[in-house]
């Protein structure tokens, strides 16, 4: 079956959708456009340029894609200054998150770009779990402090209570992939729309050097054998108020 579908009698002949193929699996016949092949990235940039709706994707779900925003509509400096606010959060109010909040994050990490259209994500949300495997991660880490792990010199001068990785935040959501550059943008899409909900984020690389040394997180969160853990995001309301933004490093750059 192929990918993409066109309606010939609503096909105008603009041909915008073979001109922006990324797969160039779309041709002209006589006044119209023609789907060529069975497959292509399906990457759905035919469906959307489309101004007469004759693209279909038989394998989506599209009535959900009726609607466009341009990023450019934000003003660009009080974006600018939107992310350059952003902190990592490491004291959380003991306030629940929403699921609606939680599906509009894991929504933003759906519509993340990916290397050749991939889509190879996936989220596991962990909410009830989180205490106990938090106590789990707990206890592999202040093993490891006091042997003679890769961690045991830099925790040696941290107190690791039982909140040591949460900071109690109430919920966690790791995202997975096959690709660990195509989760990291993911996991951006992520934050930010965290960030818009007046949720704080931490991310937490200590949390999956834990559940690599621990067989019972892994078998916990059950990621699909095909996809490896990448990125680990707590997630909360903040407790801390943050006046100014930071400091950061002259910026190193070359113009060629």
């Amino acid at each position: 079956m192929a990918s993409v579908v066109i309606d010939k009698e609503k096909c105008i002949g603009c041909f915008k959708c073979r001109d922006d193929c990324v797969s160039y699996k779309i041709k002209a016949e006589g006044n119209k456009a023609v789907f060529v092949g069975d497959t292509c990235l399906e990457c759905g940039h035919c469906f959307a340029v489309c101004p007469t709706g004759a693209v279909s994707m038989l394998s989506y779900n599209t009535d959900e894609c009726n609607e466009i925003y341009d990023i450019g509509n934000f003003d660009s400096d009080k974006f600018l200054l939107a992310l350059k606010s952003r902190r990592s959060i490491r004291k959380y109010k003991d306030t629940d998150i929403s699921d609606k909040d939680i599906k509009k994050i894991l929504e933003a990490g759906r519509y993340a770009p990916t290397g050749t259209n991939s889509q190879d994500f996936h989220f596991t949300v962990i909410k009830e779990k989180l205490p106990e495997l938090e106590k789990k991660a707990v206890d592999i880490f202040k093993k490891a402090k006091k042997g003679a792990s890769a961690f045991s010199k830099y925790l040696a001068g941290i107190d690791i209570d039982d909140k040591f990785f949460s900071k109690g935040a109430p919920a966690a959501i790791i995202i997975s992939g096959k690709s660990k550059t195509n989760a990291c943008i993911a996991a951006t899409y992520m934050e930010l729309m965290a960030e818009n909900l007046g949720l704080g984020v931490l991310y937490s690389g200590f949390f999956l050097s834990a559940a690599k040394l621990s067989p019972k997180i892994k078998k916990t969160i059950a990621v699909p054998g095909e996809y490896t853990p990448h990125v680990c995001l707590f997630i909360g309301h903040p407790d801390v108020t943050y006046l100014r933004s930071v400091p950061r490093k002259e910026i190193k750059v070359n113009h060629i």
